[in-house]
C-alpha cells in the first residue's frame, strides 16, 4: 500500500516536521510506501490526489498534512474515486478534523498515534461520506453566506499576520465584523426535508439575513458549530439561517453559535433543518459574500445539492 503524504509547506510548524520524522522511520520497518508530495500553488493538491487515485485507485490512501483549504483540495480530487483520504490536522483552523475526530481541541500528535503511524502498526476504518457539489465542484464541510464569510476573511488575514494565535484568529475576527451592518440580501430556492421525513419547498426572494450555513459536517470558522448534530454519510445536509440582527440582537448569538445551540428553539432569530440542494443567488449579479470549506468564492448564482457517499475516508479505528 502507498501512502502519500501531500504537505502544504504554509500549514503547520516545526512540530509537524519532528513527527513526520518519526513516521518515516517507522515505514523503514514495514512494506508499505511512504511517499511525500510538497504543494507549490493553489489547487495544486487536488491535482496531485486525483493523479495518484487515477493510477493505483483502493491500492494508495492520501494523507493530508494540512488545514482545511488543503483537505477541500484533496476532496475534490478524490471525489468519486476508490481512493480514501486520511486527515493530520496540521492548519490553522481543522475544522472539519474536530467533526470526524470528536473534539474541538485538535491534537495532531494524537491523531497520528491513533492511526498508528508512528510505530508503522497501521489502523483505521474506510467509510464513505457524504459531499456537497457546487457548480460542478466539492465542498467536504460547510458552505456559508454573508457575516461568517466576512469573519473568516477578516480571520484568515489576522492568523496570517499573528501565527501564534491559530484557530483564535477567528473569534477575534467577530470584533470588527459585528461592528459593521449586519445585513445582507440573496435568493433562495431550497430543496427541504421536514421534520416529518417529508420534502417541502422554502422561497424566498429576496430574504434580509446575517448569515447562512450549509451543512455536511458541524464546524466552521475556527470552531463555530452551526450543525452540531449533522451526519456524515446520511445524504441529508442540516442548514443554519440567522435573520438580520443588529449588533445588540447579535451579542447573545454568538456564544449560543460557538456552541452549537443557536437554533429556532433558542432564538426567534434563527432557523434551522434539513435539506438535500438548492439553489441561491444574487439580488443584483454581482458576486455573493460566500465560501466553501473556508475558500472564498464570488459566484453570482450557486447551484447545489448532496452527494451521498461520494468520498472514502479514513477514521481512526475504535
Amino acid at each position: 500500500m502507498k501512502y502519500v503524504f501531500i504537505e502544504n509547506p504554509i500549514a503547520g510548524n516545526k512540530s509537524r516536521q519532528m513527527l513526520f520524522k518519526q513516521v518515516q522511520s517507522a515505514f523503514r520497518l514495514i512494506d508499505d510506501e511512504m511517499i511525500i508530495e510538497e504543494t507549490a500553488y493553489r489547487g495544486h493538491a487536488k491535482q496531485i490526489a486525483a493523479d495518484y487515485a487515477a493510477k493505483y485507485g483502493e491500492e494508495c490512501v492520501i494523507v493530508c498534512c494540512g488545514g482545511d483549504g488543503t483537505v477541500h483540495e484533496i476532496a475534490n480530487g478524490l471525489a468519486h474515486t476508490k481512493t480514501p483520504l486520511m486527515i493530520l490536522p496540521f492548519g490553522t483552523g481543522n475544522d472539519f478534523a474536530k467533526k470526524i475526530y470528536g473534539t474541538k481541541k485538535i491534537d495532531s500528535l494524537n491523531v497520528v498515534k491513533a492511526f498508528g503511524l508512528h510505530t508503522g502498526h497501521l489502523k483505521y476504518d474506510v467509510r464513505p461520506i457524504d459531499l456537497i457539489d457546487y457548480n460542478g465542484e466539492k465542498c467536504i464541510n460547510v458552505m456559508s453566506f454573508g457575516l461568517d464569510t466576512k469573519v473568516e476573511t477578516i480571520g484568515r488575514i489576522i492568523a496570517g499576520k499573528v501565527k501564534f494565535l491559530g484557530s483564535q484568529a477567528y473569534n477575534i475576527a467577530v470584533v470588527p465584523a459585528v461592528l459593521q451592518s449586519m445585513k445582507y440580501q440573496i435568493n433562495f430556492d431550497l430543496d427541504c426535508i421536514g421534520k416529518d421525513g417529508k420534502p417541502y419547498k422554502w422561497t424566498v426572494t429576496p430574504a434580509d439575513y446575517t448569515l447562512l450555513a450549509i451543512c455536511n459536517a458541524s464546524y466552521y470558522g475556527g470552531g463555530f458549530c452551526p450543525a452540531p448534530n449533522s451526519k456524515l454519510d446520511d445524504g441529508i445536509l442540516d442548514f443554519c439561517m440567522a435573520d438580520a440582527v443588529n449588533l445588540f440582537q447579535a451579542l447573545p448569538l454568538i456564544p449560543k453559535y460557538s456552541a452549537g445551540t443557536a437554533n429556532d428553539e433558542t432564538s426567534p432569530y434563527m432557523h434551522t433543518g434539513y435539506l438535500t440542494g438548492g439553489r441561491i443567488w444574487s439580488v443584483d449579479g454581482s458576486g455573493l459574500l460566500g465560501n466553501c470549506d473556508g475558500e472564498n468564492f464570488d459566484y453570482p448564482e450557486v447551484n447545489f445539492k448532496v452527494e451521498k457517499h461520494a468520498l472514502n475516508l479514513c477514521f481512526i479505528k475504535e
